[in-house]
């Protein structure tokens, strides 16, 4: 009886519920379509690196300071030529394969001189073209690269960048080199995005690593020996200076560098889905509640004929069961649509997925079921108890649900504390001293206030209304006041719908005044500390001397400083040994920047001394004048006085060690420095700045991996950097606002239900449809409104605490984005407009005397 009970109920009110069903769909989709999305990207990235790891992958030794590709020179790690015949007399061999392979070349494509190669941060591999049995690609258009003047590129390098074969490409190094493209390439598996040339193997050597020599022997079994054994075999034969990695190993390795990329993808989109389903929670809960008070009658005649508060309470909760169910099994389905449609993404940006091949795995289905049915029955608990709570004969005399003045009591006296809780711990979190201890506190309070204002949202909403629609009286006569008592004889639906609203935009606002603070206080910093003109860089390619040359010939430029970065390992005179890196500077670069200085001199960089962290003094007892012995390793250490301790706060500086370039070029030899990371150009006296950047840029035309911008250029840059992740939190934002617009949809269409005899009671009495229209509007306004104002401040209060909790990190500026408030401001408004179309169409349309006649 229960069952059937609960069928008819809700299939006779499947389009009341259909709002709730789409919120659940949205959310369930997300959940589905990101796992399936990382299901088949992660199988797909295990089958190219299965299929393509060698048996036993020898490579040169790890460095001193952990570098296992480019070496800390500015020189690619290398294994003799002879490491190949001695592979191949291991046991169990069957052939062993030299490989040449750097990160380190730019290609250019010469007719337009714009670089060739990802644009998404994969990397570019440049090497020798080695048939191995397991090869990633294969050959489909020309020939391998036979000559000094020949390359192979891949063809999705070369589709991107209109070249084919025949036509001209230059790999820049230290220096220049043209090639002819002579065959391409296509990946067997996928392309993880990177783009592959290859020379031929002496070219390879020449070209990309100087000498005769690999940068990896790749050693293929013949089975008579495990993967394992090859791997002590060779260890044991080839001595010192040697790594080895057997298949398991490298296909972990690969696994692990493209894992980390698809799982903050996968975390990142799991959790604003969390957002959107926390959201999806109130509409269902606004529309079981409605839903209850629309069947008070038809509830008290079920308990009036022997039904149980226990059965009442279940006939609820099984429609809750049946919404979230097809919910759930719509929203798998149209997760299967966004995975296809993040694959695509992927492609786009180069790295290739092949949507004919979904892995669909039981995390998908046990998610998506889990997730919908869960927070779908948790949601409509509440409404379920209230319903069961109904006195029979109350309900037959369609008296509602009580209100009660203790539940009330009971509901201030737990938002307070809440929210007290939650405001006080954002406060500690803006006085602590470390940033690690304010983010703690920061997060339980983002927890505490956020409930405390669901909880107080109904409360609040019978005294922010008013006042918020304070106006409508007056600008829209009746329809003006009837919206505002509208949304005010229902504090606890009106909050309930504001809240959804109010914890997309307080994510919105909180995320601007961080990100806003963020570029606020780092333009600062750099007006304060910069006094060099110009920044260049060039990327992972480094500064080669050839373009420190052409910077230091250009007219209007008075001087460069340039910065190389070693990694070393520095002795302190508390005895301990610390593993970081020194940043060799020029010496004009304590005329170029002001240094914060906390204790010495800036000018002492000049004298050959050190340059050092306030932190990194304090933990090590630091002050100046004590000596630092510092390890380059390969035996090459020197010891250098602490000239002067830098003020912490500056992100410009903080964590970084300072050395006179001078001063470690005699420990270590210019030959085995490393390029330079960075350089800074300073315009001459009286020289025009703007047409001396011109003028670099010229300079380094030559050279397309550099870049060369003025400080307002470098703080656009920066702009841009934290403007993309902003856009990319405001998108997966996005759809928590939809399911909360959806809610602020579907309560109005419900109460314009539950009010079916009350409107047309106005009707009669004179109230035209236009007027009637108009008032559900406004109320839609009104409560968009309420939603936007708790979730301004919510808003406010985490992102000025955010910036507070940073600000020892150099987030010493707090910056509140006015004009994203007031577009949330005109958003709402629309919002309200919008969501109020469909539901105040449908009221206009009703017949009066049907409306009136309605029980």
């Amino acid at each position: 009886m229960l069952l059937k009970t609960s069928l008819r109920s809700f299939f006779a009110h499947k389009g009341r519920m259909l709002l709730s069903l789409v919120a659940v769909v949205l959310s369930v989709a997300f959940v589905s379509g990101t796992l399936v999305f990382s299901n088949t990207a992660t199988s797909t990235f295990d089958k190219l690196f299965a299929s393509t790891a060698s048996d036993l992958s020898v490579q040169p030794a790890k460095g001193e300071f952990g570098g296992d590709d480019d070496d800390v020179r500015g020189k690619t790690r290398t294994i003799p030529v002879d490491t190949v015949q001695k592979a191949s007399a291991l046991p169990g061999v069957k052939s062993a394969v030299g490989q040449v392979s750097v990160k380190s070349a730019t290609l250019v494509n010469p007719a337009t001189n714009k670089k060739v190669g990802p644009t998404t941060g994969a990397p570019t591999m440049t090497g020798n073209w080695a048939d191995t049995p397991r090869n990633p690609v294969e050959i489909t258009s020309g020939h391998a690269p036979q000559g000094a003047d020949q390359v192979m590129l891949d063809a999705d390098t070369a589709k991107k960048a209109g070249l084919a074969l025949g036509g001209k490409l230059r790999v820049l190094t230290n220096d220049k080199h043209d090639f002819t493209i002579v065959g391409i390439v296509t990946f067997k598996t996928t392309n993880p995005g990177a783009a592959l040339a290859f020379l031929d193997t002496p070219t390879a050597q020449g070209l990309l690593l100087g000498q005769p020599a690999y940068t990896s022997v790749e050693l293929f079994g013949d089975g008579s020996r495990t993967d394992d054994q090859l791997k002590a075999d060779a260890l044991a034969k080839l001595g010192t200076g040697y790594q080895a990695k057997t298949a398991a190993e490298q296909k972990e390795e690969g696994a692990k560098d493209v894992g980390s990329f698809l799982d903050f993808m996968k975390y990142a989109m799991l959790g604003f889905a969390g957002i959107s389903l926390l959201v999806g929670g109130f509409l269902i809960i606004n529309t079981f509640s409605m839903l209850v008070a629309q069947r008070t009658r038809e509830i008290g005649l079920l308990r009036a004929v022997g039904g149980s508060r226990r059965q009442v309470n279940r006939s609820v909760l099984v429609e809750a069961l049946l919404l979230g169910a097809v919910g759930s099994t719509l929203g798998i389905g149209a997760g299967l649509g966004l995975a296809v449609g993040l694959i695509q993404l992927m492609n786009a940006v180069g790295m290739h997925v092949s949507s004919s091949d979904l892995k669909i795995g039981l995390n998908v289905p046990l998610a998506g079921y889990a997730v919908g049915i869960v927070i779908t029955v948790l949601a409509a608990w509440i409404p379920a108890r209230r319903a069961s709570r109904i006195a029979p004969i109350a309900a037959l005399r369609d008296h509602g649900t009580p209100t009660e003045a203790r539940s009330n009591t009971v509901r201030a006296v737990l938002g307070l504390v809440l929210t007290a809780g939650g405001g006080g711990l954002l406060v500690l979190a803006s006085k602590a001293e470390k940033a690690a201890t304010g983010g703690q506190y920061l997060g339980l309070g983002v927890f505490l206030t956020l409930v405390g204002f669901v909880v107080l949202g109904p409360l609040l909403a019978t005294t922010l209304v008013r006042v918020l629609g304070a106006f409508l009286p007056s600008l829209f006569g009746p329809s003006g006041k009837l919206a505002q008592r509208n949304a005010m004889r229902n504090p606890r639906r009106t909050g309930a719908t504001a809240a959804a609203l109010m914890i997309g935009l307080a994510l919105v606002i909180g995320t601007s005044v961080f990100t806003s603070s963020v570029i606020k206080s780092t333009n600062q910093q750099i007006d304060r500390s910069v006094g060099a003109d110009y920044i260049i860089t060039a990327g992972q390619t480094g500064i080669t001397p050839a373009m420190v040359d052409a910077l230091r010939k250009t007219p209007g430029v008075d001087h460069v400083t340039e910065q190389k970065d070693l990694p070393a390992a520095f002795t302190t005179p508390d005895g301990r040994t610390t593993k970081g890196g020194v940043a060799a500077v020029s010496a004009a670069f304590a005329d170029d920047f002001r240094l914060p200085v906390k204790s010495g001199s800036a000018d002492s960089l000049k004298q050959g001394s050190l340059a050092v962290g306030e932190d990194y003094a304090a933990e090590h007892g630091l002050k100046v004048g004590d000596t630092v012995r510092i390890d380059y390793g390969e035996g090459r250490t020197q010891s250098l006085p602490v000239g002067v301790v830098m003020t912490k706060g500056n992100s410009l500086f903080d964590g970084a060690t300072f050395a006179d370039l001078g001063a470690v070029s005699k420990a270590v030899p210019a030959a085995d420095l490393p390029v330079d990371s960075m350089v800074f150009g300073k315009a001459a006296t009286g020289a025009d700045v703007a047409k001396t950047l011109a003028a670099l840029e010229e300079s380094l035309k030559e050279f397309p991996q550099a870049s060369v911008r003025d400080q307002a250029g470098y703080k656009e840059q920066i702009q841009e950097q934290v403007n993309t992740l902003l856009y990319m939190i405001y998108g997966l934002l996005g759809l928590a606002i939809v399911v909360a617009v959806l809610g602020v949809v579907n309560t109005l269409a419900l109460s314009v239900v539950e009010r079916t005899r009350e409107i047309g009671l106005l009707r009669a009495i004179g109230l035209s449809r236009r007027q009637l229209r108009r008032m559900i509007r406004l109320e839609s306004v009104v409560i968009a409104l309420f939603g936007v104002v708790l979730g301004t401040g919510l808003g406010l209060a985490w992102g000025i605490t955010g910036q507070q909790v940073l600000r020892s990190q150099g987030l010493e500026a707090l910056a509140v984005p006015v004009g994203t408030i007031a577009f949330t401001l005109v958003a709402s408004v629309l919002i309200g407009l919008l969501a109020a179309l469909v539901p105040a169409f449908r009221a206009g349309r009703m017949n009066v005397l049907a409306a009136i006649a309605t029980d």
